[in-house]
């Protein structure tokens, strides 16, 4: 399971975002994931809990959004939606065609605690 992997990576540059932004804790991490990335987003938010524990992100909630497959045709120019296995144009059947999205794997935006952590 490479989605622990990618978690370890991910809550590896959580933590260096709230350290760059003086925060003890990470709330919530807000992610773009496309069905042609090779990650399956159910397996990643089941283990972003583990591979956040004891880290500023333990206990945040990931948001994954499914970023549809989108491709452009060579032949007539138009963008439009595509399927997992037929990346096919849908206005004129070509079949080579550029991925304009679907493949991503992104992290779009983290919510942080800034608030003074009191030391007694």
């Amino acid at each position: 399971m490479h989605e622990l992997s990618i978690c370890h990576s991910l809550v590896k540059q959580l933590e260096e975002l709230a350290q760059q932004h003086n925060s003890h804790k990470i709330n919530l991490v807000k992610i773009q994931i496309g069905p042609l990335s090779g990650v399956e987003p159910g397996l990643l938010c089941q283990v972003f809990p583990i591979a956040s524990a004891g880290t500023r992100a333990e206990g945040a909630h990931l948001e994954a959004q499914i970023v549809p497959i989108r491709v452009k045709c060579a032949a007539c120019g138009l963008e439009g939606d595509a399927k997992l296995n037929n990346l096919t144009c849908t206005h004129c059947g070509h079949r080579q065609t550029r991925i304009v999205s679907g493949n991503e794997l992104i992290l779009t935006s983290i919510e942080i605690d800034t608030t003074e952590v009191e030391h007694v």
